[in-house]
């Protein structure tokens, strides 16, 4: 079937170092080697393929490209029987979406490794309304928890709390048994974060210390952040003697200005979240647990569906932080 078309978003570079966004018809053939051929069902939108189809060089160097870190859909062909023709099955990080063809289009081959089937408990549109958000929020709580995070010990912060990690943070969070506190810049998202499972809304100014003390007394027992810079900062000041804070994202800053009080004086962790290259046991457990333990109510609730036609106009919201939730593209 290499000579089967079908349709793709593929950002080109122009001379004069320009990028163009269209969609376009591919061949099977121009996809890059694998032994796992996929027709995508869904595809997750996230903050990082809306700067790859910006040209940013340092997520995606070589241009035409088709974006897109999260796909599922149904195995077509397996060259080395890790997989069976039907299987249902998600990838998520890796190099898919980066520098290798990614999710935003009809068809995607990927070495089987890659590969997760698809657990019971969750259809393969609710495995994209989680994507990367959602996995990287479970290992933010996988990570807190190996620290010995539990929900006795009180409130757990989520920042940027209606952005595509936040939300599905806060969600996993309450489903876990945690009291959440979510802060966020959208006086309007109150309905949307009590629905989620938020304990308790607040400003973003809560998360955002600009004394310059070194220390803060305690106001939370851990943190998941998704914002970086001050805030980052403020999750680290404020935590409860030997907590925790996921560090999971970057959408205000990738500095971080402070002392190393709160690591001596209140033995306070930082953790580093990289969901790409997540080890494959670990993968398939979270996912288990993100179908099952941890699934969320009312999953559908929280995602945008779109078209492919429509890619572009939402990479555009999700650039100037216009989104709510996640963003599904369905095929």
């Amino acid at each position: 079937m290499s000579d089967q078309t079908f349709r793709a978003l593929v950002v080109s570079e122009n001379a004069d170092g320009s990028f163009q966004r269209k969609i376009k018809t591919k061949h099977i053939s121009e996809l890059p080697s694998g032994e796992v051929l996929i027709k995508a069902k869904y595809a997750g939108l996230n903050y990082k393929d809306a700067l790859s189809a910006s040209g940013h060089k340092g997520i995606t160097k070589q241009f035409p490209h088709t974006p897109g870190v999260d796909v599922s859909g149904i195995v077509e062909e397996c060259s080395d029987d890790s997989f069976n023709t039907g299987d249902s099955v998600i990838v998520t990080g890796y190099d898919l979406g980066m520098n290798t063809s990614g999710g935003f289009q009809e068809y995607v081959r990927v070495p089987s490794e890659w590969v997760v089937k698809k657990p019971e408990g969750l259809s393969l549109y609710e495995s994209m309304i989680l994507g990367t958000a959602g996995f990287t929020a479970a290992l933010s709580l996988y990570k807190l928890e190996k620290m010995g995070q539990t929900p006795h010990l009180g409130e757990i912060l989520v920042t940027g709390a209606t952005g595509g990690v936040g939300s599905m943070a806060v969600g996993i969070l309450s489903k876990a048994g945690y009291n959440v506190i979510a802060t966020t810049g959208n006086d309007n998202a109150k309905p949307y974060l009590t629905k989620l499972g938020a304990h308790r809304i607040e400003p973003r100014s809560f998360s955002n210390d600009d004394s310059g003390r070194p220390l803060l007394r305690s106001r939370w027992a851990g943190a998941i952040d998704t914002v970086g810079g001050s805030t980052l900062e403020t999750c680290v000041k404020a935590c409860a003697p030997k907590g925790s804070v996921a560090a999971c994202g970057l959408v205000s800053s990738d500095q971080l200005n402070m002392t190393v009080y709160p690591f001596l004086l209140n033995g306070v962790n930082i953790l580093g979240v990289d969901s790409a290259e997540t080890e494959m046991p670990i993968r398939v457990d979270l996912w288990n647990k993100l179908a099952n333990q941890w699934k969320i109510d009312n999953l559908k609730d929280y995602a945008t569906q779109i078209t492919l036609d429509q890619i572009i106009h939402h990479m555009d919201l999700i650039i100037k932080g216009k989104t709510q939730g996640r963003v599904v593209v369905a095929f």
